[in-house]
């Protein structure tokens, strides 16, 4: 038996009566809004190529670590669902998403692909074993027309600007496409690059002797002796901002920071590229160069994203069979007080900096986050994500933090996806989130509902822009 496929128009706002009145009016105000991305993974190869998407499974799951790494608890192989394995059939591997979609009851997973069926694909039933190859020949016959090729689902879904993130190994060739395309006047969407120098700051990163070659090559600097090293960051940042870049963005086990002398940090560097690593040196390195790149960040404007607390590749054989990013990775608890004193201490205070600070940890945002951002002139918080990117997740987010560090040392949202098509569906949860928020500070006169239209406009869109100088 087939089940339609209904978005209640009300989904997310407050039972109360009163309350969901007023988000309902908020949410008329910000519904349709620009979407700004400005941290996020998605693939600048699909706007510069502007190829279409081939398959079903191929733009909904493959990308998806949220849907895969569900199905993969519950013992289904990664090969049958066709990562990184070109022998599977896209359909069979559809089929068992389909077979297990029950799974994804209660997630943010299951609200965001409703509304990629009901809303990207005009699909009316459930999705299910029963629908399954409804599913998929409907979608994958849209992905066959112009409508639904990269560029013009970017106008469609109506956003002004999104940011990749490439490694200062990345030539960025797929951007320099996209802009060549803006200059000529072929196409106007706005796609910009982050700086993400892990690979080349993390000692304990795979294959990081053999990135410093790599990031010689490409800046003209020795990446193997410290100047140069850091001649080379300043390089490649400089080509990243001429390509787009307003912001860096760093993903470290901690948020460890320190501030070495210059003989220190020669020593220091001199042990991280001799062969074997030890992890406290690792750790120390990583350190130093988070108050490095804030220094760098004060000389050339780009805003520094940190977003540290994530035990990466926690699966052994997961991530030796299939790599990086397959949804492996575990939040761990995270100090943030004592980690980041070294850094603020130096750049904390210094105009025009930014740092937007991310956490996995929950517990760390009204005893540490919130006081801190709402203290340092740098300091901002990033949003609830991965993991905690959920309407609980996003209510106890402001609930945590606004007492202490308010609206505006927070930067509204982002999305931080690779699946492309969740874009929308995620910015259309933090919009109904937010407004239900400030209705009940509207409903116990905390607020006047002009403050919170205000609010709920800024949340959605001015925040992230001014943050993120976009």
């Amino acid at each position: 038996m087939t089940r339609p496929l209904n978005l209640h128009p009300d989904r997310l706002f407050p039972s109360d009566p009163a309350q969901r009145d007023i988000a309902r009016r908020l949410y008329a105000e910000v519904a349709r809004l620009p979407i700004v991305s400005p941290h996020g993974h998605t693939d600048p190869s699909w706007f510069a190529a502007n190829a279409p998407f081939g398959n079903a499974a191929e733009l909904l799951l493959h990308p998806d670590h949220y849907v895969f790494r569900m199905l993969y608890s519950q013992g289904i192989s990664l090969d049958a669902l066709g990562i990184r394995n070109p022998d599977a059939d896209p359909r069979e591997s559809w089929r068992l998403f389909a077979q297990n979609y029950h799974l994804f009851r209660g997630t943010p997973t299951r609200m965001w692909m409703d509304w990629v069926f009901a809303e990207a694909f005009g699909i009316d039933v459930q999705f299910d074993a029963a629908t399954s190859d409804l599913y998929y020949d409907r979608i994958t016959e849209a992905l066959a027309t112009d409508a639904f090729r990269p560029r013009a689902l970017f106008d469609r879904f109506d956003i002004e600007v999104i940011a990749t993130t490439e490694s200062p190994l990345d030539a960025l060739e797929h951007h320099a496409v996209v802009r060549a395309a803006n200059q000529s006047g072929e196409w106007g969407g706005r796609v910009i690059t982050a700086y993400r120098p892990d690979p080349v700051v993390d000692p304990e990163f795979e294959g990081f002797y053999a990135n410093l070659a790599r990031l010689s090559d490409l800046s003209g600097e020795d990446a193997y002796s410290y100047s140069g090293y850091l001649a080379a960051h300043r390089n490649r940042r400089t080509f990243f901002a001429e390509m787009g870049a307003t912001s860096t963005d760093h993903g470290h086990p901690t948020a460890a920071t320190a501030d070495l002398t210059k003989t220190e940090a020669e020593a220091l560097f001199a042990r991280v590229t001799r062969g074997e690593v030890r992890a406290a040196d690792a750790e120390l390195f990583r350190a130093h160069m988070l108050t490095v790149m804030a220094g760098m960040s004060v000389d050339d404007g780009l805003v520094m994203q940190i977003h540290p607390g994530s035990f990466r590749n926690h699966n052994p054989w997961l991530f030796d069979h299939y790599g990086r990013d397959k949804g492996a990775d575990i939040p761990m608890a995270t100090d943030y007080v004592h980690a980041l004193r070294p850094l603020l201490g130096k750049y904390g205070n210094a105009a025009g900096l930014t740092i937007i600070l991310f956490t996995l940890d929950e517990t760390s945002y009204a005893r540490e986050l919130a006081p801190l951002a709402g203290h340092y002139p740098a300091l901002k918080l990033g949003p609830a994500w991965w993991f905690h990117d959920s309407p609980e997740g996003m209510r106890r987010f402001r609930n945590q933090t606004t007492e202490t560090a308010g609206f505006y040392n927070s930067v509204g949202f982002n999305d931080d996806t690779r699946a492309f098509l969740s874009i929308p569906a995620r910015h259309d949860v933090a919009r109904r989130i937010d407004c239900g928020f400030l209705a009940q500070l509207v409903a116990e006169h905390r607020l006047e509902e002009w403050e919170a239209a205000e609010l709920a406009t800024d949340l959605s869109y001015n925040l992230a822009k001014a943050a993120y100088k976009l």
